[in-house]
């Protein structure tokens, strides 16, 4: 069974709502809301109606009880078992995989990134709402952050407000390893 009071957490703190905004959204009240994120009141069917539509989801994803749920509250990925991501557009020489498994709830999103040689175009940077966390896993890069440029080796880190242009590339004669993490 689905941890709901942890759902109901989490999907309104990844929406970055108050409780008085889904309140206001939902048309139930701050206590009512705030006693089901503690598991203090079980809701009704017409209450998670309205929580699935608050948040934009069925009522199958909202409150699902299937394995599928469940991983979503602990999702482990095996390295054998991580998703390449696929990038469209600028960037495209960048290849992606995903580290956060089925958690479909999270705040933020990790991955292991093998950035190309060279950067795919002198323009192209990529800002995003939120913060970035870089640690070097393998080889070398550069990274430009902004106005500035790093050149980070293995076990080196770079924390950053990603709203700056940034890019990176790999510097090593191997190739490049870097854990990313992206938190909204």
């Amino acid at each position: 069974m689905i941890d709901l009071p942890h759902r109901l957490r989490a999907l309104r703190r990844q929406q970055t709502l108050s409780l008085e905004q889904l309140a206001q959204r939902t048309g139930l009240t701050k206590s009512y809301l705030s006693k089901l994120e503690r598991g203090l009141s079980e809701p009704s069917i017409s209450t998670v109606l309205r929580l699935a539509e608050a948040y934009g989801l069925g009522v199958s994803q909202l409150v699902g009880s299937d394995d599928a749920a469940q991983e979503e509250v602990v999702s482990v990925v095996r390295v054998a078992d991580r998703e390449a991501l696929q990038r469209r557009g600028l960037g495209s020489e960048y290849h992606y995989e995903s580290l956060a498994g089925r958690r479909k709830v999270k705040a933020m999103e990790p991955f292991v990134v093998h950035p190309p040689r060279e950067f795919p175009d002198a323009t192209a940077v990529f800002p995003h709402p939120g913060e970035e966390f870089l640690l070097v896993l393998k080889g070398a890069i550069e990274v430009h952050v902004g106005e500035r440029q790093f050149r980070l080796e293995t076990g080196d880190s770079v924390y950053f407000d990603s709203e700056l242009p940034h890019r990176m590339r790999t510097v090593s004669r191997a190739m490049a390893e870097v854990l990313v993490v992206a938190a909204h």
